[in-house]
Parts: structure tokens; sequence; C-alpha cells
């Protein structure tokens, strides 16, 4: 430090780079390689009431120090030199949970505040700037605490892949990959990793591929999906890198000369003893398989795909999934064990890398209270209706009320119309033909919008080609065309659409893992489109299951009795919706030829008929098939509609944003006169400000509810205290009429003046930055030097005491 250098008045900032920078790179800590400054932990949770999303801020930390790419040893937490060394500990301990590092440093410039975990016997401990430790001390240290042997050493420092773009994993990525690898140099041949939908698992398995190829700890490795589109968009995708040392399995065949292999179950194996190409290899042939949606065919111990795991079992396998299916007859945890690493749809959320949701909940009279056909009524096809009470589970199951498809297109158009006509919407049918008259309905009910493309509503389904065509249209954000998507299955899963904004649930749900893939087409994030979170239009009563503890928790393995002899039911749906993926076809196969997966499926299976997408016939003989009955000329209307939101527990909570805000500053200041007196006594009233964003108070959120006049103090006030609220016109009046500037002269009361102007047409945090003097209408009475200089004798500290002495006068009581 330089001579006479005055810590008090340095900001945090200039703490950083002139005291705690500097005994960093002494320690020989690289600049480029091993500091990262500001580095982002989370990207602010979106908060989102009515039609309104705003973000909090987003996380960051001071400093990360790393060993190398992707792999942190360290945090700093800086303050200013006012507050006390370990000022920053408990801010910097948050973020190490984060990144699973143990040594963690708080510094005000003095010297350091040096926790580490690894020292149960010396935990925390200060030390001079001069002292900070080098990195090869702290990763010596490191490997002992992780309890490394030398051997395993290559694997674990094993460098990422590096993006010329300059893409890096995230927080969650990183520790994923990284316990990946640690399990493995540890000797886990069987490894879980469950990350929510729209949280990068494909990349997260690149780069854990990458890392072992690279160290040449694993040299031929699978790639292994069960959907057609999963393994396109991962050859293109994230795997490009691989480039080619890569392959995509077509044909029934194994080319041996590759070393990462990307491929289909259906591909692999089928029930002839032709079709079970993996058994043209060696069992030992693959050392890695990671398996993608891991809770699909692959869960189940008696089906043809398992046949593929057991065979290459010596390879080390990874599952992937956001949903680890857990039922009395299926267990991905009995195969893979605990998971090694969650990153949950509420972590995500909180972190905002992931979209919340509202519901809305509408519930239809025929729904709740049934309908009951008359004597010897028949319908459509003259058909005798057995008399029973039919309800909401039977509706577009096995009966057809035309009126009720008719109000749920009704409802779903009114709804759009008033947002956003061209949001992008997946509707959710009980089977293909229910989707065909969604569509149908949708159709009739906007003229106006199927004038101008007639793309706009479009049935996707499995069986059509033209509706299947559209699916990569329906996903791009670059696309507006097809707008809404009505469908069965096809859609639940694989399905990368970013810009979905409405979700409709018009489907019987009994799956869980079922239900949280399809909330999973919503969640993704894309501000470039505006898409920072979705709506559930739920008719069917689906979102009951949010509060089942099974939807966000960590899965509990409740396997108890031997499996059923069928295939998953997610492998079954992808038949009985239409022929979705089979073998990707060699070069000299037609293209269109399909060949479809293995299942053996049991019609007595209640749980099957919860999840099949059956196109039936009504006139058909077959024993196998459902009939439906078609009645018209049923009377329908809607007994309620209910609008829920997303709440920072991961409940559903009926509260406009005033109520949230009300019970969000209540957990910090308990009374009025707690939060006027840390007000009042704030050096800076942006930092209460910045404090309450963070905690989730939006202020341009209630600035629209409210009132865009109102300062954030009165806005609390009114809202949380129920205080009558002055407008900020009405606060810089009140100063006016009590000739507080008399005290002042010359330049400095024109100043404050412009500054009271400038509190009443932007708010308090516009005069709390000196760099307002820069702009108009201060640059009228002359530069900042000059300004500082003859208003208040060339100190800066005198001009901050100046405007704290205005806010004082701004906040004083109101005498009745």
């Amino acid at each position: 430090m330089s001579q006479g250098m005055n810590k008090a008045k340095l900001t945090e900032t200039d703490i950083i780079t002139k005291l705690i920078l500097p005994a960093v790179k002494s320690a020989g800590w690289d600049d480029h390689t091993q500091i990262r400054q500001e580095f982002p932990i989370t990207d602010g949770k979106v908060v989102v009431r009515g039609q309104m999303a705003a973000r909090q801020r987003a996380k960051f930390a001071d400093i990360v120090l790393f060993y190398k790419d992707g792999m942190p040893l360290a945090v700093i937490e800086a303050k200013a030199n006012k507050y006390p060394i370990g000022h920053g500990i408990q801010q910097a301990l948050g973020y190490s949970e984060l990144l699973k590092v143990p040594f963690v440093f708080s510094s005000n410039g003095d010297g350091f505040l040096f926790h580490d975990k690894t020292n149960p016997n010396q935990i925390e401990t200060e030390i001079a700037l001069e002292d900070f430790p080098s990195c090869e001390q702290l990763w010596q240290k490191y490997i002992v605490w992780k309890g490394y042997q030398a051997h395993q050493l290559p694997l674990v420092s094993q460098s990422y892949y590096n993006d010329s773009e300059g893409k890096a994993p995230r927080y969650y990525q990183m520790q994923a990959i990284n316990q990946t690898i640690d399990a493995i140099a540890k000797g886990q041949d069987r490894l879980l990793l469950v990350m929510a939908t729209g949280t990068g698992k494909t990349y997260t398995a690149f780069q854990i591929i990458w890392r072992l190829w690279k160290a040449k700890a694993k040299k031929r490795i699978l790639f292994l999906a069960d959907r057609t589109a999963l393994i396109e968009q991962t050859h293109i995708g994230d795997f490009q890198p691989f480039d080619t040392n890569m392959t995509i399995i077509k044909g029934h065949k194994i080319d041996p000369s590759y070393q990462i292999y990307l491929g289909l179950y259906q591909g692999m194996t089928g029930s002839e003893e032709l079709q079970k190409a993996y058994k043209n290899v060696s069992e030992d042939f693959f050392d890695l398989i990671v398996i993608d949606e891991c809770h699909r065919g692959s869960a189940d111990e008696n089906s043809h795909w398992r046949e593929i795991l057991d065979y290459f079992s010596s390879a080390t396998q990874i599952g992937l999934t956001a949903t680890p299916k857990e039922t009395e007859d299926v267990s991905n945890i009995e195969y893979f064990g605990d998971p090694i690493y969650t990153y949950s749809l509420k972590q995500g959320i909180e972190d905002g890398f992931l979209a919340p949701y509202k519901v809305i909940r509408v519930d239809i009279d025929k729904d709740v209270q049934g309908w009951r056909p008359e004597k010897n009524q028949v319908d459509t096809h003259g058909n005798l209706i057995e008399d029973r009470i039919y309800n909401q589970k039977d509706f577009d199951r096995t009966l057809v009320i035309d009126d009720r498809t008719e109000l749920v297109a009704k409802t779903i158009t009114n709804y759009l119309t008033r947002t956003d006509p061209m949001a992008k919407t997946i509707v959710f049918c009980n089977d293909i033909d229910h989707a065909r008259r969604m569509r149908e309905a949708l159709v009739r009910l906007n003229p106006e919008q199927m004038m101008k493309n007639d793309k706009y509503v479009m049935r996707i389904t499995g069986d059509e080609k033209e509706g299947k065509s559209q699916l990569g249209n329906f996903t791009n954000p670059k696309k507006s065309y097809p707008v809404i998507a009505t469908t069965s299955e096809l859609m639940t899963t694989g399905v990368d659409a970013k810009t979905c904004k409405l979700i409709v649930l018009d489907q019987n749900i009994q799956s869980m893992t079922k239900f949280k893939q399809i909330i999973g087409r919503g969640t993704r994030i894309d501000d470039k489109y505006g898409k920072l979170w979705f709506t559930i239009l739920d008719f069917k009563k689906a979102t009951e299951l949010f509060a089942d503890p099974r939807f966000d928790g960590e899965p509990e393995q409740i396997k108890v009795a031997s499996a059923r002899d069928f295939e998953a039911d997610d492998a079954f749906e992808s038949i009985i919706d239409g022929h979705d993926d089979g073998v990707l076809p060699d070069e000299n196969s037609d293209p269109d030829a399909i060949q479809e997966p293995d299942a053996e499926y049991h019609h007595d299976n209640p749980d099957a008929w919860d999840n099949t997408d059956y196109n039936l016939n009504n006139d058909s003989e077959d024993e196998d098939k459902v009939r439906k009955f078609h009645v018209k000329g049923v009377k329908v209307s809607v007994l309620a509609e209910r609008v829920q939101y997303y709440d920072s527990d991961g409940k559903l909570v009926t509260e406009s944003f005033k109520d949230y805000t009300r019970k969000t500053v209540e957990k910090q200041f308990a009374s009025l006169d707690e939060f006027v007196k840390k007000w009042r006594d704030a050096d800076k009233k942006q930092v209460i400000i910045e404090e309450l964003e963070e905690q989730g108070v939006i202020w341009s959120l209630l600035e629209q509810e409210v009132g865009k006049d109102l300062d954030p103090f009165d806005m609390i006030c009114h809202i949380v205290y129920d205080q009558p609220p002055l407008t900020r016109k009405e606060r810089a009046n009140n100063v006016k009429k009590r000739n507080y500037f008399t005290k002042f002269d010359g330049v400095a009361q024109e100043v404050l003046t412009r500054l009271l102007d400038k509190y009443a047409d932007e708010g308090v945090s516009e005069i709390e930055n000196i760099q307002v003097l820069k702009v108009a209408p201060f640059d009228q009475i002359g530069r900042m030097r000059e300004i500082i200089k003859n208003g208040f004798n060339n100190d800066k500290e005198q001009y901050y005491d100046a405007v704290k002495a205005l806010e004082n006068e701004l906040y004083q009581p109101q005498i009745a």
C-alpha cells in the first residue's frame, strides 16, 4: 500500500484492487487462469405476480480462486475498511457451500480472516496480507481433505473442455461434474445424477465424458437414449467437440473404429435375436455408459432395454434424469444407488436458472358434479350409453362431451387473447383423438389467427407426419409458428421448448414421473425472448401433485416387490403415441422406416392406463380397445377459477404482490418503528433498498400496483404497515416549505435544490450517487470537480454530509 493511503476512505472496489488482489498475486496466483472477480453464482430468482415479472439481484462472489478451470479452491469476500476484518465471512461461507470449497477468506484490507474447513483444530485465524497462501499450499491441503491417492490425481485434476466462446459450467454443473469424477476415481461404477429439466444435463454429461476420455480413464464410451431427437440434439450440440471420434449407432450395427458412441436403445436391441446389435461386440467393449432419461426403459429390470446395461455390466454406468423413478415395481436407486448429486427444480427456481410458474385451476361443473345419461340414451353413433355417473377421469377417455372440449378451448383462447396470442402453448390431452378434437375446437375459436397462418394451431402427435414435422419449428424461438400445439404423449419429454409460456393440462395424470416431465416443458428461461416464467392452466386437478412431497423432494427407494412383466410405462407411451422413435436408419435404409421399441403391455395394469395415448375406435369389436361414448348438447360451465403462485418455500400460494411484499418485509422488520429507525440510520438508503430486493421485493412491480410516484420508504410504510403515504413530490415540497435551503448559499444551495427536484422526479437512489453531478441539470453549474470545490470546500465528505442531511430532512416525521 502506498504511503499515506487512507483505508477508511476506500470503497470496497478500491479495497479489492489496491490491497486484496496484490496480496493474492504476490502469493503466486495467476491473474488470467486462477483468479475470477465477481464470479457469478446465481442469476437472480424471478418473482412473478399477475402478468408482471422481475428478477431479484444475482449473487456474485467478489473473488473465487481456482486450481484450474472448473476446479474452485477458495472464496474471498471483501468489505470496506469501516467494517471488521471478518464482516464478510458468513456471506463467503454461503458461497463456499454452493461451490463446495473448503477455503474461505474475508478481508477489509487490513488482512484476512481465514476459515479453513480442512483444519478442525484451527478453523479460523487472522493472517496478514503478505501471508496469503499460495495455490500449491491450498491444493496440497485440498488433496488431503478429499482423501485423494497419488494414482487418482491425474483424473481428478484433468482439465475441462475449454469452450472458445467462453461457455463455462454453472456452479451446480461444476459440482455434478466434479463429484462424479471423484466417485469414479475412487472406484464407484454405478452413479445417478438427478438434475431438473432445463439445467443442462447433457452439457454436464459431455464435460464428465470429456475429462474421463482425455485422462484416458475411459476409452470407449456409449451415450444411450431412447428418443431420436435426444440423440440428434446431442450429436450436433453439446457433444460436437468430439468431432470425428464420435459416431451414431445406426441400422443395428456397431462400428468398432470409434471411441464415442451415441445410441438408441431401439437401435441396439429388440424382441428378435438378430436385432440385439450390442451382442456383436464383446461384453467389455464399452468401459463407460451414460444413460440419458434413465427413469424410462432402463429403470425396469425385466425390460429388453435393461439387457444392454446388464450385458456391459463391467462398464461404469451413469444414469441421468430429472425424475428418478421410484415405485413399488421400478427403482433407479436400486440399480444406480442414491444420487451422487441432486439439483432440484426448487433450487433452480431459487437460483434464477429455471422459470417459476403460476397455476390457474379451472373447475368445470360436470367434472366436479359428474354427469349421468338419461334412461336409454344413445351417443352420436347410436350406441347405448352405459347407465352410470361419469366424472372427470372418464371425460375424453370413455366419454366425450363436445361442449366440454369447446369450453376448454374457449378458456385457453380467452387467456391467450388477454395476455399474448403468440405465446407458445402446449395442450396435453388424454389421447390422439382428444388432441385432434382439441385442435379443431381451437381452430374454430381463432379464425383471425388461422387466417394469418394456418399453422397457428397444430396437432403434434407421433401418428401424423405433418404435425410431427413442425415440432422443430415449435421449439425454435426464432420461428413464430406453430403457436399452439395439441398433443398427448409425444411432447412430454425430450422437447426443449425454451419459449413455452403456457402449459394446458386436460389430461388425467397419475404418474409423478410424467407430471414432473410435463412441468419441465415450461421451466426453461430465455431472457432474449422474454420468457422468464410460465402459466399452467389446469382443468384436471393435476396440479394437486405439487403438494406431494415426492414432487421436488429427495428421491427415496420404495420398491418392495418384483417388477411386473411389462416395460416401463414411458416406453409403452412411445408406441401408443404413434411411432415416435425407433432405429436410426443406416445410409442404405428408408429414412422414414421406423422400428418400434419393444414393450409388453398388460391391459389389467391400472397405472399403465393412466399414461397411455390410445387412439380408440368406437365401433371396433376388438375387446382390447375401450369404447368411447360421444355426446352432444350437454351444457357445461366453469364453476370456479383460482390463481396461485410459486412461493419461496416451493409451495403454491394465493396472494397478490402486495401480500408477498408484506410477508417478506415483516420477516426482516418486526415493526414500523424498527423499519423507520433502520431507514433513518442508514448511510445510504440504497443499501436497504438493495437488501429488500435480495429478499424478493421488486420495486418495479410494486410501482405498477401502487403508484410510480411513491418513494420506497413510503411504499413499505403504506403496504406493510398501513401508513398513509406521501408522494415524492409531497415530501420535496414539505422540505421547501420549511425554508431548509436558507442555511446554504451559492453553488451549494443551487446543487441541493436541484437534488431535491431530482428526488421528486426519480427517487432517493438517484441523489445518493455522486455521479449524478455529471449529468443534466448539474452539468450546467460546472464539472463535478468544480461543484465540489466551489460549493463544498473541495471536500467530497462535506458533499456527502450535505446529501445525508437533505435525506434526514426529507424523512422527518409528519406532524398531524
